[in-house]
């Protein structure tokens, strides 16, 4: 049988995680300088409302944000901005980086950024029939 969890340990989780939070790099580390060549851009799907990302914000899956992959390295910080271009249309949309994902970077499935639907949309990927992703490049704002 579960215990119910006391408030006083529940309290101090929170404090130890906002002092996580608060110890993050912030967006202004990050260069200025467009990163190699082409990657997948896919889009979130589903996400139930009430929702937070893993920068604390309540997710909005109309907003222009994504998620970088969390085996990315370098690893973008919180509220990095990034011009992402779908090289299919030359469509372009500047994202802002809010939440992290579990997906893998590979060579054989290159994915950068997971966008919300909104921003796939706006790029010019298709959700309904799913395409799965759209070849984007990417360029980290100052």
């Amino acid at each position: 049988m579960l215990r119910p969890l006391p408030l006083a340990r529940l309290a101090v989780g929170a404090t130890v995680l906002a002092g996580v939070v608060a110890a993050a790099p912030g967006g202004s580390a990050a260069p200025a300088v467009p990163l190699a060549g082409t990657c997948w851009a896919t889009h979130y799907g589903p996400i139930p409302p009430g929702s937070y990302t893993a920068s604390g914000e309540i997710f909005d899956n109309n907003a222009d944000t994504a998620a970088t992959s969390l085996t990315r390295d370098p690893q973008l910080p919180f509220n990095t901005l990034v011009k992402v271009t779908n090289t299919a249309n030359g469509a372009s949309l500047v994202v802002r980086v809010n939440d992290r994902g579990t997906f893998a970077q590979t060579p054989q499935e290159p994915k950068c950024l997971d966008l919300t639907d909104g921003a796939f949309q706006r790029l010019g990927g298709v959700i309904d029939p799913d395409q799965g992703h759209i070849e984007v490049t990417e360029e980290v704002l100052p």
